[in-house]
């Protein structure tokens, strides 16, 4: 039976890893493989893993590496697994196997690889370990510098900060164990230079937040400043300050403090300005969902959210979005045709009957609903343009598939009723005609 003999890749390894090293083999041997690899992947991730570790079948690192009478090594679950489905053949060169190998009796354990991962990893381990250990200390050091300098060092220390807390959940607990959110959301103000701010948000995104932190982030003094940020700040930072007021709406949604941040403009126009950006997609999903969670949660803002030309603009992006933002666009322009400005304000878009009658039967079935609330919207202040506008872009036959299709009551009830009423403005003939039905199903 051939065994396992170490290539040069692995004689490079027995180099690398310092296989007289005394001190690391006694930490291999009290650790359990597995839970190191488990710790490493949720903690760091591992990368540079040598081939000849990889098990072929799962692609993962083997940990109880076997070889069969082919001479390739597998992982001996997976290759187990591999004969229990019935297969008599070598995974990688499809040679059969003799009569015992399929029976796992043949399946020699390779002690050789099985000793240079362990010790790979617990190498890679140990530093991992290390690391961890550096990057707490120097977080709690930060934190405490944090608490003495002003100016340029504190921006230099909050940018530290802000990439180790992104880059390591060690940190993050660490932040967390020293009560260093409180401490960055204390470091906003209405003196605050917008470097620290954008550098602190940044940090504070990153956590849950205590009802009482999100009580004090409420403080008109720091909304102004998050607003202001928001306006001038990076797309990164724009981004973190439409999370951080998220976050915040989500503590009580009829509170005063809260429509106070609402219903300011400069956060609406900010926020509009972030959904339009269309080089970074990640930013118009952010923005949409807090338009989204604004719209639904204060009726009243709603007039100010049209004023500022939001439903033409999210009319003219709308060809551009996938399909997640696209919902909540639509989902955004039914709440504001429920206002007089919202609908006005639709019917003047260019096309709008045309291009919302595209979306029906397209997308999902919330977004059938929601641009067919819309188009009855429209049609309830221009029923006879809207209707021939409509079944000329086709209207008619997405209607009637609407209700023949398993959609819900509501959605069926609503092209029943959408459709008798287009009707009024044809005659039966050249309604049929528009619905393109052959003359079986006329």
């Amino acid at each position: 039976m051939p065994q396992y003999q170490p290539s040069k890749e692995t004689s490079k390894l027995d180099a690398f890893l310092g296989l007289d090293n005394k001190a690391l083999l006694k930490v291999a041997e009290k650790l359990e493989l597995k839970v190191m690899i488990e710790e490493m992947e949720s903690s760091t991730g591992i990368d540079d893993v040598p081939a000849v570790f990889i098990c072929p079948i799962s692609l993962e690192p083997m940990q109880e590496p076997v070889t069969l009478s082919t001479g390739q090594t597998y992982e001996r679950s997976n290759i187990v697994k591999w004969f229990s489905l019935g297969h008599r053949t070598c995974p990688i060169t499809m040679q059969e196997l003799w009569d015992d190998d399929d029976g796992g009796n043949s399946l020699t354990p390779n002690n050789t690889l099985s000793h240079l991962i362990l010790t790979w990893f617990s190498h890679k381990y140990i530093a991992m370990k290390k690391k961890l250990e550096d990057v707490q200390g120097r977080v709690s050091e930060l934190l405490d510098t944090l608490k003495k300098v002003k100016g340029q060092a504190r921006v230099r220390a909050l940018k530290e900060l802000h990439k180790l807390v992104e880059s390591h959940v060690e940190a993050r607990k660490s932040v967390l164990e020293n009560n260093g959110v409180a401490l960055v959301s204390s470091l906003l103000g209405p003196f605050t230079s917008h470097a620290v701010g954008s550098e602190a948000i940044g940090i504070i995104v990153n956590f849950d937040l205590s009802s009482e932190l999100k009580r004090d982030l409420v403080n008109p003094a720091k909304v102004s400043l998050l607003v202001d940020i928001m306006n001038e700040g990076t797309i990164e930072t724009k981004m973190n300050c439409a999370k951080l007021i998220q976050i915040l709406l989500m503590e009580g949604k009829n509170d005063i403090q809260n429509y106070e941040i609402v219903s300011s403009l400069s956060l609406l126009v900010g926020l509009l300005r972030l959904i339009r950006d269309k080089k970074h997609p990640n930013g118009v999903l952010i923005g949409l969902k807090l338009l989204k969670s604004i719209c639904s949660s204060y009726e009243s803002v709603r007039s100010s959210v049209v004023s500022i030309g939001t439903i033409p603009q999210l009319i003219e992006l709308l060809p551009n979005w996938n399909n997640e933002c696209l919902e909540i666009a639509l989902y955004v322009l039914d709440l504001l045709s429920t206002i007089p400005e919202g609908i006005l304000a639709l019917k003047q878009c260019p096309k709008i009957v045309p291009n919302v009658v595209k979306l029906l039967m397209r997308v999902s079935e919330n977004c059938t609903q929601f641009a067919l609330s819309i188009l009855l919207a429209i049609y309830k202040i221009a029923p006879e343009e809207c209707a021939s506008q409509a079944v000329e872009a086709g209207l008619a036959p997405k209607l009637l598939l609407v209700i023949q299709s398993g959609c819900n009551p509501v959605l069926k009830q609503m092209s029943s009723e959408f459709l008798k009423m287009c009707s009024l403005n044809y005659s039966a003939n050249i309604l049929i005609s528009k619905c393109m039905l052959t003359t079986t199903i006329q």
